[in-house]
Order: structure tokens, then sequence, then C-alpha cells
């Protein structure tokens, strides 16, 4: 075994490899960009190396110097993680020349599965099953067409050196054949710098079913069972599962075998994916599935098959590339309940999944689930790189059980400062079909429009915010209930605390029975309901069930002081302390101008000019304690 390893890559992945290695009593290195000078897979690595800028060209590509720094660290062998180098042969090749180990397939594996066509050629060679289609090396627009119509609509054009949905366009109908071969071929050469296509029968009820496989150098392969993908939007992973719904007894084998006869036709060492696209428009059938690319590496979605197995990949990994045997046989791998992960993203959903950046203030998850998490509270997503935030995996004896944790981790998660796909992610947790396990890769699209659309906060979830906005700790009144006016987003709300715990909030009595932290139970006309309240950044949070409610809470000394200037006069809003008056009479101030300093409910808040002018008669003293409604200053336009 390794005394020492160098990972090649980021976030969390290194951060999952590393805990694995922890408990082997391996050593990592880490590599960081400047944009992760202070990242967790840094803090966590027992020493780490500097590569460059934030850009990936710049930092995390340059192979070169990431053997350099194994070599300069004393590290045995370096583990690519996903992505980034991972899948490139020249770097395999350059880790070995240096006398390094590469912890993954060898490069002749990976050149083998680089290329789709070449891929699928192959496969077929070995006896795997493939979609018809035609991965040869005419590139003729008018040759393509005529195979397209040969193979029948509708059709799925495939950029050979493509991956992650990128140059892949369906066509329905001949006529729109050129146009959508075109625009594959740009998307191929923009992205991976090969125009060159396949041309693919499309399958009208597609299921998209890996199987996770295992070789190691003395001949050996396994595979750990099959994961289903088939939760995607613009062909990337959402949600995945293991086991796949619906899998037979005898489709699992034929597809295992398939796989494992795939992996052995290329010498595979390490650990790998085959994926099959499967015609599920009958149910899933021995005879219904097809190759469709191989992943020469660790998966994103590893963790699934990690639960039902009890195997821990990362450390096969490492044992693999030592040297050693595969730790277990075909017949010594069972499938023990069920899986799902679900990969929270920092995107803006409702605005087409577009990237998101920002400062996690709040990161706090369930804790009876897997998080694998490159991030910590405070940490920020940057533009950079892959915005993911963690990956979210739920083990349970069945699928309806574990389908149920997934949906409760979630309505549990709280991610506050970044956008995020959370909600997007319950909505499809709780979906009927997928319930069902009527599950394909048009799902999420078929039904986009409902599962984007986000729940309104009704009037108990606003009056709780409302009431959450405040500290009612610090102040009372004689005779009567304290009142105070909190503006949310610009909406009015008037508060009054009625007693202990009890509240009226714009008519609506509200009772708090419990707080525990974030978590209270409050009792609206009769109903107990749990709501989590937070207030963070000048805003506050509220979270019931599965609807979400955020709010800036806006500053009441602002509003009534402008209000109020704009007759010559700064009234004080509500109570409070003068701490600081910062002009004098006769002053000339322009609009903005800082006049009155005041604290209020622990807070500090600062009155402005509303206008330019000149100060008439300063009324209030620091140090004085102010009633609501009490003239501070006095102004006069200039």
């Amino acid at each position: 075994m390794f005394t020492k390893i160098l990972i090649a890559n980021r976030g969390e992945i290194a951060c999952r490899i590393i805990e694995t290695a922890r408990k082997m009593g391996v050593a990592t290195v880490a590599v960081y960009s400047d944009a992760d000078a202070q990242a967790k897979h840094v803090a966590m690595a027992d020493q780490a190396v500097r590569l460059g800028p934030a850009p990936v060209a710049q930092s995390y590509l340059l192979g070169e110097k990431i053997v350099e720094a194994a070599l300069e660290t004393g590290a045995e062998a370096i583990h690519p993680g996903y992505g980034f180098l991972s899948e490139n042969p020249e770097f395999v090749q350059a880790v070995e020349a240096a006398g390094l180990t590469f912890i993954g397939p060898p490069a002749a594996a990976i050149k083998a599965m680089g290329l789709k066509d070449a891929a699928k050629a192959l496969m077929d060679e070995a006896g795997v099953p493939v979609v018809p289609g035609y991965h040869g090396d005419n590139q003729d627009d008018d040759f393509l067409a005529a195979r397209a119509e040969e193979i029948g609509y509708p059709v799925l054009i495939k950029a050979v050196a493509g991956g992650g949905g990128k140059g892949m366009r369906r066509v329905e109908h001949g006529t729109d054949f050129a146009d959508a071969l075109h625009a594959a071929r740009r998307e191929g050469s923009a992205s991976f710098g090969n125009a060159q296509v396949l041309i693919e029968k499309y399958i009208l009820c597609p299921r998209h079913i890996e199987m996770q496989v295992f070789g190691d150098d003395h001949g050996n392969a396994v595979h750990l069972f099959e994961r289903d993908c088939s939760l995607q939007r613009r062909h990337q992973k959402v949600i995945e599962e293991a086991p796949a719904p619906g899998m037979t007894k005898a489709m699992r084998e034929a597809m295992g075998a398939a796989a494992v006869k795939a992996a052995k036709a290329i010498g595979y060492s390490g650990a790998g994916t085959v994926e099959f696209i499967v015609d599920g428009s009958e149910g899933l059938r021995a005879d219904g599935f097809w190759f469709m690319e191989m992943n020469t590496r660790l998966q994103v979605e590893h963790p699934v098959s990690e639960m039902i197995t009890g195997v821990d990949l990362v450390g096969w990994q490492l044992r693999v590339a030592s040297g050693e045997v595969l730790p277990a046989t075909q017949q010594d791998l069972q499938i023990k309940g069920h899986a799902f992960e679900a990969r929270i993203y920092a995107e803006d959903v409702p605005a087409g999944f577009l990237p998101a950046t920002g400062r996690l203030d709040v990161l706090d998850f369930p804790k009876d689930v897997r998080i694998d998490s490159g991030v910590r509270q405070g940490d920020e997503i940057s533009p950079y790189y892959d915005p993911m935030i963690a990956k979210l995996t739920v083990h349970g004896p069945s699928r309806a059980a574990a389908l149920g944790q997934l949906h409760r981790a979630l309505r549990a998660t709280d991610i506050i400062g970044c956008t995020t796909n959370i909600d997007f992610l319950a909505a499809l947790a709780r979906h009927r079909g997928f319930a069902r396990g009527k599950v394909d890769t048009g799902l999420i699209a078929r039904d986009i429009t409902t599962l984007t659309t986000q729940a309104e906060a009704d009037e108990t979830l606003r009056a709780v915010a409302a009431i959450g906005a405040r500290d009612w700790g610090g102040g009372f009144t004689l005779w009567q209930p304290l009142r105070q006016m909190v503006g949310l987003d610009g909406e009015e709300y008037w508060v009054s605390l009625l007693g202990a715990g009890r509240f009226l909030a714009n008519d609506l009595e509200i009772t708090v029975l419990a707080q525990d932290g974030v978590n209270w139970q409050v009792e609206v006309e009769g109903m107990t309901r749990r709501i989590r309240v937070r207030r963070v950044s000048g805003r506050v949070h509220v979270v019931m069930d599965d609807v979400r409610f955020s709010a800036l809470i806006d500053d009441p000394l602002h509003r009534q002081a402008g209000v109020e200037a704009g007759a010559g006069a700064l009234l004080a809003p509500m109570p409070g302390l003068v701490q600081a008056v910062l002009v004098g009479a006769g002053e000339a101030v322009k609009a903005g101008a800082s006049l009155i300093v005041m604290e209020a409910m622990k807070m500090e808040h600062t009155l402005r000019a509303p206008f330019d002018g000149v100060v008439g008669e300063v009324l209030a003293l620091a140090g004085a304690q102010v009633e609501n409604g009490a003239v501070l200053l006095k102004m006069e336009e200039a």
C-alpha cells in the first residue's frame, strides 16, 4: 500500500478521497489554484501545493506541474478524481514515465473508450450490444443524412468526443437533419476540438442505466450492480439511484455480464462505469439495452453503489493500484436496500439552471444522511469551477423508504447566501411518476413547468417571518402590548407582543409554543406547525414543509425618517437610544448625508438627509433615550 498519494483534483471528490486515505493510513497531498487557497480540500490534506491562477488551464490542467508536485512531496501515486485530467491518456503516460503510479486504468484503456464511435465499434466486436447507428469515418453531409434515413427517425446526432450533453442533437424529421448536424459539429468543435459525429437510433422511452465495474492487474473483473441515472436535464444527471427500479434478475445478469465483458475487452483495471441506453417502453428486458459509452474513472454518483454494497470504492482503487487482487469476487457481492443521491448545485432553476455564485452564509444538512461536499459554511461559490455544493445520499431498506428519506432530508437542508436547486430536487423527490418508478430521461423536460413552479408563502409563513425579523426580548410598554411595524421586501406588517410567546401579526394570532435554536413550534388557529426561522445578513428566512420564504428586512428607521423628513422633520420611528448627533444647526448638507445615529433592537441605524438642505434646529442629544415619534432634527430646503 502507498504511504502518500497526491490528489490531482479539488472540491468534493478531493475531500472524498482524503477521507478514505486517512482511514487507510495513507498521507495526502492536495493541489490548489489561487481561488482555492483556503478551500476545504486544502485544509484536510497533509500537504498542499499551489498550481497557479484560478482558470483551470493555468492550474488543474497543468499535468507537468502536478507530476512535479508529486515528486517534490514524495508522493508515490496520483489519484485524478473525476473531470480535469482523469481521462487524459497523455497524463497517465506522464505520471508513469515519472516513476509514479496512476490510480486508475491504463492509458490504453482510456484511449480505447475515449472516442464514442471507436468505442462502439470495439464493443460490437467484443459481443456487447450497441445501439443501431453509424459510427464510421465518412462525415459527408449527404452520406450521414442517408444513414439517418436507413436507421429511421428519430435519431440522435452525437459529437464523437462529446460528454455532458454537449454536441448532441435529437432529430425528429429528415427536414431538420442538416441544421442539427451543423449545430452538433459546431458544439463538438468548440467544446472538444473535434467536429466528427456519429448517428444513433433515438430510443423513444429511454432510460440511462449504468453498471459499476472494477478490474485489477491480475485479469479479474466484477460488476457492483447497476445505477439508474435517468433523471436528467439537458443530458446531465440530477438524481441517481441504485438499484434500478423495475430491474429483473435476468436483465441484471445480462447487463452485468456485458459490462464485465466490455471491461475485459480493453484490459481494464480500477473503477469504471459502463453506461447503457435502455428501452423502457415495455418494461426492462434482457434484450432491450445497448452500450452507450464507458467512463474510465470514478463516477460522481458512486456513493449510491457504495451504499447498497457496503464497498468503499476509493479504498478498492488504492488497493488495486498498489498491486493487490480485487478484494471480492462476483459471488461475494450483494445488493442491500436502496439508495438515492441528489446533486445540490448553486444554480438558478427558474432562470434555466444558470450557475449561481455567492457566499454560503448558512450550510446546514441533516445529520442522518451522507454528505459529500467540498465547501464549508462561509465559503464562496466562485465562477471558476463546477457550482456543486454537495451530494446528498440516503439509504433505506426499500425504494419507497429511501425516497421518503430523500424528500425529508432535502426539506431539512438549509443553504443561505446562494441560490440553489434544493426546491427543484424536492419537487422531483415527491413527483408521483418518479415515486412509482416510472422514470425516463425525458421526465424532467416534460414536467419542467410543474417542477420549477415555486410554492407561494401563505399568510402564516409571512407572519412568522415578520415575528422572526425582530428581537422581541429587549423592550416593553406599560399597560399595552409592545407593537412594531416590520417591513419585509417593502410590505408592512404590524406585529404586537401580547404576552409570553403570543403575537398578533396583521390580525393573525400566533403562539410560539417552543423554540430550539432555529426550529420553532407555533400554533395558528388551533393547528401546530414546525417552522425554521433564521435572520442572516439583513434577511429573514423561514421554511415550512416544502415552502421556503426569504425577504429583506426593511430598516424602519430609514423608511420612517425619510417620509417625515420630507416635511422638514426627522422623527424617531420607535423608542431608542441616540448614539451620536453628527451635524449642528446651520450646516448645509447633501441628500444622503449622515445626520443622527440611533440604536434600536440591538442594531445601529443611521438617519440620513433626504434632500439637499440646511440643518435648522437640532433637538436630539447624544446619549438620550427617545420615544417613538420624537422630533430629532428639523431641516429646511436649501
